[in-house]
């Protein structure tokens, strides 16, 4: 018994030693903003070759190749980039080009894209392993997640006094019509984290009749848009879609404009600074809200 222990441990040991001794990509193709985003975080940007078009921040990466949307990348543009690594998700493909890209040799990391900590955790721990960073990963991972418990701190003491906004999330694809952001999303999740109170049952991400609209009446409307921004974007939005403005969200200009990009790849880097924004807009009259802003 004692000699299959041995054994066993020996082993693990050789194979932790001959992992350890692998070298770590050196070039990176990036597909899911997050993820790209992580990378940067640390201290990788120098590495990626390739991003696809999510992966918008910082704005030094838009310099780069583009391999187009993660879900449709194409083998060949990204084999030209000669990448030693494709990160992605699941959602990532399409899987006869994936498949094309491991047998070119290329190393396949996805990761999961679902918006929870345990989730955060696993996903800085592996790009810190294939970056050779791991104690940054784990400090990042700590700054997030005490970031996240001020956060929740500060919508419970909004709460005490003021009741949750009917939130809706609308995400508009270029030429495509508006979408309203169900459950098992990462814009669900933001609304809950921000303290609102989403108001669909769906999952994922569906159309949503005018009449059908005008029955939730959400009193905050988060817009998701393309390439406009702040008032340019709630105008544009009201034009295309002047049903919203008979919502109460509508009629009180309660109509808050965020980067698309932030929803692709699960919980990235500014997602807390985006959550700060919707309580704020949540909650405008929220004493306690006002005061953090002064400090």
């Amino acid at each position: 018994m004692r000699m299959k222990t041995l054994l066993a441990c020996t082993g693990l040991l050789l194979s932790q030693l001959a992992s350890a001794s692998e070298p770590l990509p050196q070039r990176w193709v990036s597909a899911g903003g997050a993820f790209t985003e992580w990378v940067v975080a640390l201290g990788g940007e120098s590495k990626l070759v390739g991003v696809d078009s999510t992966s918008q921040y910082p704005r030094s990466l838009q310099k780069l190749p583009g391999v187009g949307y993660q879900r449709a990348l194409a083998a060949e543009g990204i084999l030209t980039l000669k990448p030693d690594i494709l990160l992605g998700s699941n959602e990532m493909g399409p899987p006869p080009v994936i498949e094309q890209l491991k047998a070119a040799g290329v190393r396949i990391e996805m990761l999961s894209a679902t918006a929870d900590m345990p989730t955060l955790q696993h996903n800085l721990n592996q790009l810190g392993q294939l970056l050779g960073k791991p104690a940054e990963a784990q400090h990042l991972m700590d700054s997030y997640s005490q970031r996240l418990k001020n956060q929740a701190n500060l919508v419970s003491q909004a709460q005490q006094h003021n009741a949750a906004p009917r939130a809706l999330l609308l995400l508009s694809h270029s030429g495509g019509n508006l979408q309203v952001a169900g459950k098992d999303t990462l814009a669900a999740w933001m609304i809950q984290q921000a303290g609102g109170n989403s108001l669909v049952e769906h999952l994922g991400y569906k159309p949503v009749s005018n009449e059908a609209l005008l029955a939730l009446d959400p009193q905050v409307i988060i817009f998701a848009g393309g390439r406009l921004q702040g008032d340019e974007a709630r105008a544009a939005l009201l034009t295309q879609n002047p049903v919203l403005g008979q919502t109460s969200a509508g009629r009180d200009g309660r109509i808050v404009v965020i980067d698309p990009t932030l929803l692709v790849g699960g919980l990235g880097p500014r997602v807390p600074d985006a959550l700060a924004d919707l309580t704020k807009a949540f909650y405008p009259d929220s004493q306690v809200l006002t005061a953090e802003a002064k400090q």
